[in-house]
C-alpha cells in the first residue's frame, strides 16, 4: 500500500455532529416518565446536624419525594484513589456536614423547577464547629479534628529518613516556600446522570447514563456498591462537555440518583448547576511546597530536600494522594540530582474535596522544580537557561531509574528545549528586555523558561476490537474520548493497517453493552494504550485476512499485501485482487466473524517531555501582567496526527497559563466559598490568552508498537512554571525573587513594593518531623498513573 495517514494532518470526524447539534449529553437525553432530582446542600463549612425537616419539601406541588441519609440505606461508593479508609464520605451527610456544598438530603420532582422550588423548603438545624479551611492551620495541635477517631488532620504521610543530610557538600542552598493554588476544573458541562431501573433492555438490571471519562470504572464502582454483578449493569457515557480529570469514577450524587432509582422504580436524572460544579465537582492542585535546592558555585546540583502538603479537603479521596505519589514520583524532573528526600503529608480541611486536574501531581512536581532552578540561578547569578543546560539527565543515560522510583523509557531532554529558545529568539528578547529597563519603561519584559518531564500511561492494559463487515469496519474500544479525537486516531490507526478509508470505519466507545471493559480516558493513555490495541487487533485480522485471500487466490500467504485501492492482492500482480467484502463472506461461510480483540498491556509507563518559553509584559506602576507569546516544544514520542497533538497543546497550554496568571478557588476563614460563581472565579476567555507557537520533537518509545507517549497534559505541565518564572523575570532587577500563584496585579504591585525585603521562606510545620519513615517496600507509583 503505497502512503499512510499516519503522521499526517487529518481533519477530525467527529466534528460533524457536534457542529451541526446531533451530539446527544444527559440534560437533552429523552427518556419516558423521567423524575428530576436536586441536592439541598450545606451553607455551613463544619457543623453537627440536630435535625433536618423535609416534609414541607415533599407535600410541595410536583414533588413526588424528600430523602435525607436516614431515609436512604445507601451504600458508601469506593473512592477513585483510597487514601485512608477512616476518612470516608458518605452520599448525602449523616451526623455532619464538612465543606460548604455537601448534600445533606435530595428532592425528587416531576420537573427540575418543582425541585429547585422545593430545596428551598428543606429546614435543617445545625451546631455550628469550629473550622479550618488552610491546609497548613490544620496541622497545628490545637486544630479542630475534622474526624475525631483519626486523632489528627493528617489523613497519610510520611518522611524520607536522609532529611537535611541531602543538602551536605552544597557551596549555596536555596529556600523557597511555594504555593501550587488550589483551582476549579470548570468542564463545559457538569456531572450528570441519568439512571433506568431495569434499562431498556432485559439483559441488565440498571442502565447509567452518565457524563464520565470512565464508564467502566463507574460500572464497576456501582455494581459493587449495590451488589449487582457487572454485568448486570450497563453504563452509557454520551457525548461528554469536557472532564479534565473531574469526571473520573462513580461519585457520591451517582450512588443517590441509582438508589433513588431503585426504590421509586423510575428513571430519575440530575443536572449539575454551575454553582454546584463550582462547591461540588472536587478540585484541583492546593499545594504548599517547602524545597531546598543544594548546589555548587558553578552550578551543580548537590542534592534536594522537600517537604509538600497536600489539601484533601473534607474528606481524603484521590486528591488526598497527588502529594504523597505523583509529586514524589516527579520531583526529580528533567535533572541529575544526586541526593533527593522528599517528606509528604495529606491534610484534611473544611473544603471542597480535592480531586484530578489536568496533570493530577505532576504539574505541580515541575513548578516547584522549575521555580527552585530560577531562584538558584538567581543565588548564583547564572542565566536560568545555563544552569539548566548544566544539569539535564544526558541521552546516554537512558532507560533512567529516577530516585523517586520512576524510570524515564527515552528522553533528550535538550532538544525541545534548545528549539523553544531558538523558536523564541531567546537572546533578542534579552536584548530588548535591557533596553527596557535602561530606557526606564514602566512596562517591563519578562522571559521564563520551563523544561519538564511527566509521566503517563502507566498502570492498566486496554480493550479494543476491530471488525471488518460488509459495508466498511467497526472499532471498539474502551477507552472514552471526550473530545480529543479519538475516533479520528483509531480510525487513522485501522486505514493504515487495513487499506480501509475512514469514512467507512465506525467507532464505538464508552457503552459498557458494547465494549466489555476498559480503562477510560486518563492519565494522557488513550493513544498509547488504546491505539496499541486497536494496532494489534488490526494486525490480527489482517493476519487472518491473508489466510483467507490466499486461499481464493490460490497464492501463498506470504504474497499477499493491501493493495492501493484497499483490497487485498497478490504482490506484483495487480489484477489478482480480492475485495473486503468478499472476505467478510469468506469467513462468515466457515462461521466466524473477521474481527480480532486484545487486551494490550504496555511495558511500562512513558515520559513525555518539553521546553517552554513564555514572554510577558509587566506594568510597574499597576502589576498587570499581559503574556505576550508562549512557545511550546513538547516531546510526546510518534505523532500520530500533528492537528490533534497541537489541539491538546493548545488547550493544555492555556489551562497552565490560567493557573499561573488568574484562577484560584479561595474560601474565607469560616470556610465560606469566595469563588464559587464565574463571576467570581477568574477563568480567562481565548482574548485574553496569546496566539500559542507549538510544535514538536519526536523521542519515540520503546514500550508500545506505535512509539507514542501521552500529550494531552504535557503542555500544562510545561507552561505553569515558564509564565511564573516571566512574571519574576520581569522584575527580578528590582529585588523581587518569588510571587506566588496566581501572578494578579495585587501580588505583583506588592512584590515590585517590597523588592529585596520580602520573605519567601518559613520554617515547615512541626508536624514533618512526626511522620512515619517511609520504607523500602513503598508500591510503585508509575501503575497508579490516571
Amino acid at each position: 500500500m503505497v502512503g499512510s495517514l499516519l503522521g499526517t494532518e487529518v481533519q477530525r470526524v467527529e466534528d460533524p455532529d457536534l457542529l451541526r447539534g446531533r451530539s446527544t449529553y444527559i440534560g437533552n437525553l429523552g427518556v419516558e416518565g423521567l423524575l428530576h432530582i436536586g441536592f439541598v446542600r450545606s451553607h455551613l463549612a463544619h457543623a453537627e446536624i440536630a435535625r433536618i425537616d423535609t416534609s414541607a419539601a415533599a407535600e410541595a406541588p410536583g414533588i413526588v419525594g424528600a430523602y435525607t441519609a436516614a431515609d436512604l440505606d445507601l451504600p458508601v461508593p469506593a473512592p477513585f484513589v483510597e487514601v485512608n479508609p477512616k476518612v470516608v464520605r458518605p452520599p448525602l451527610a449523616t451526623d455532619r456536614v464538612r465543606f460548604v456544598g455537601e448534600p445533606v438530603a435530595v428532592i425528587v420532582g416531576e420537573s427540575a423547577t418543582a425541585v429547585a422550588d422545593a430545596i428551598e423548603l428543606v429546614d435543617v438545624d445545625y451546631r455550628e464547629l469550629p473550622v479550618v479551611a488552610d491546609l497548613e492551620r490544620a496541622l497545628d495541635d490545637d486544630a479542630e479534628r475534622q474526624f475525631p477517631d483519626l486523632g489528627s488532620n493528617i489523613a497519610a504521610g510520611y518522611r524520607d529518613a536522609a532529611g537535611d543530610s541531602v543538602l551536605d557538600g552544597a557551596d549555596v542552598v536555596v529556600r523557597a516556600r511555594i504555593e501550587n493554588q488550589r483551582v476549579a476544573v470548570v468542564p463545559l458541562e457538569g456531572n450528570a446522570i441519568a439512571v433506568q431501573p431495569g434499562g431498556p433492555d432485559a439483559d441488565h438490571d440498571i442502565t447509567v447514563h452518565v457524563s464520565t471519562q470512565m464508564p467502566h470504572g463507574v460500572r464497576s464502582g456501582l455494581a459493587k456498591a449495590f451488589g449487582f454483578d457487572d454485568d448486570r449493569v450497563r453504563v452509557v457515557s454520551p457525548h461528554v462537555g469536557g472532564g479534565f480529570g473531574g469526571k473520573a469514577g462513580a461519585i457520591s450524587e451517582h450512588v443517590v440518583a441509582v438508589g433513588l432509582a431503585l426504590e421509586l422504580g423510575r428513571p430519575v436524572r440530575w443536572v449539575e448547576g454551575r454553582s454546584e460544579n463550582m462547591q461540588g465537582m472536587p478540585h484541583g492542585r492546593g499545594q504548599v511546597q517547602y524545597v531546598e535546592l543544594g548546589l555548587r558555585r558553578d552550578g551543580s546540583i548537590v542534592g534536594m530536600r522537600c517537604r509538600v502538603i497536600g489539601d484533601c479537603g473534607a474528606y481524603a479521596g484521590f486528591g488526598g494522594s497527588l502529594a504523597l505519589g505523583p509529586t514524589r514520583t516527579m520531583a526529580q524532573a528533567v535533572y541529575n540530582i544526586p541526593k533527593i528526600s522528599y517528606d509528604g503529608i495529606a491534610s484534611l480541611t473544611n473544603t471542597t474535596p480535592v480531586g484530578a486536574f489536568r496533570g493530577a501531581g505532576r504539574p505541580e512536581a515541575a513548578a516547584m522544580v522549575e521555580r527552585i532552578m530560577d531562584l538558584a540561578a538567581a543565588e548564583l547569578g547564572m542565566d536560568p537557561v545555563a544552569l539548566r543546560r548544566k544539569n539535564f539527565l544526558v541521552p546516554e543515560s537512558f532507560p533512567y531509574k529516577t530516585l523517586t522510583g520512576a524510570t524515564y523509557d527515552s528522553g533528550e531532554y535538550a532538544v525541545p528545549f534548545e528549539e523553544a529558545l531558538r523558536l523564541a529568539g531567546y537572546e533578542e528578547l534579552r536584548a530588548e528586555q535591557a533596553r527596557r529597563i535602561a530606557a526606564w519603561e514602566h512596562e517591563l519584559l519578562g522571559i521564563g523558561v520551563s523544561a519538564y518531564v511527566e509521566i503517563t500511561g502507566g498502570g492498566a492494559g486496554e480493550y479494543a476490537e476491530v471488525e471488518v463487515h460488509a459495508d466498511g469496519a467497526r472499532i471498539r474500544v474502551g477507552t472514552s474520548a471526550h473530545g480529543q479525537g479519538h475516533a479520528t486516531a483509531f480510525a487513522m490507526i485501522v486505514n493504515d493497517t487495513l487499506g480501509i478509508p475512514m469514512d467507512e470505519i465506525e467507532f464505538v466507545q464508552s457503552d459498557t453493552a458494547e465494549v466489555p471493559r476498559g480503562g477510560g480516558t486518563g492519565g494522557s493513555r488513550s493513544l498509547q494504550i488504546g491505539g496499541s490495541a486497536v494496532r494489534e487487533a488490526g494486525t490480527e485480522v489482517l493476519r487472518r485476512a491473508k489466510e483467507i485471500a490466499a486461499s481464493k487466490l490460490e497464492a501463498d500467504v506470504d504474497d499477499i499485501e493491501v493493495t492501493d485501492g484497499g483490497a487485498l492482492g497478490v504482490a506484483g500482480v495487480p489484477s489478482a485482487t480480492v475485495a473486503w467484502a468478499e472476505l467478510v463472506e469468506a469467513a462468515a461461510q466457515e462461521g466466524e466473524r473477521l474481527a480480532a480483540n486484545v487486551d494490550f498491556a504496555p511495558g511500562g509507563a512513558t515520559f513525555p517531555f518539553g521546553g517552554h518559553v513564555s514572554v510577558v509584559e509587566v506594568d510597574v506602576e499597576t502589576g498587570q501582567v499581559t503574556p505576550l507569546r508562549h512557545i511550546a516544544v513538547d516531546d510526546c514520542g510518534r505523532v500520530l496526527n500533528p492537528m490533534l497533538v497541537r489541539g491538546q497543546q493548545h488547550g493544555g497550554a492555556a489551562q497552565g497559563i490560567a493557573q499561573a496568571l488568574w484562577e484560584e478557588v479561595t474560601f474565607d476563614a469560616d470556610g465560606n466559598p469566595e469563588t464559587a460563581t464565574l463571576a467570581d472565579y477568574a477563568i480567562p476567555s481565548a482574548a485574553d490568552l496569546p496566539s500559542f507557537e507549538v510544535s514538536n520533537t519526536e523521542t519515540l518509545t520503546p514500550l508500545n508498537p506505535l512509539g507514542a507517549k501521552g500529550i494531552g497534559e504535557s503542555a500544562t505541565v510545561g507552561s505553569t512554571p515558564a509564565v511564573q518564572n516571566a512574571v519574576v523575570d520581569a522584575v527580578k532587577h528590582l529585588g523581587v525573587r518569588h510571587i506566588d500563584m496566581p501572578t494578579t496585579p495585587e501580588r505583583v504591585w506588592q512584590a515590585i513594593r517590597e523588592g529585596a525585603a520580602a520573605t519567601y521562606w518559613q520554617e515547615p510545620p512541626a508536624a514533618f518531623g512526626k511522620l512515619p519513615v517511609r520504607g523500602d517496600d513503598a508500591p510503585d507509583e508509575e501503575e497508579a498513573v490516571v
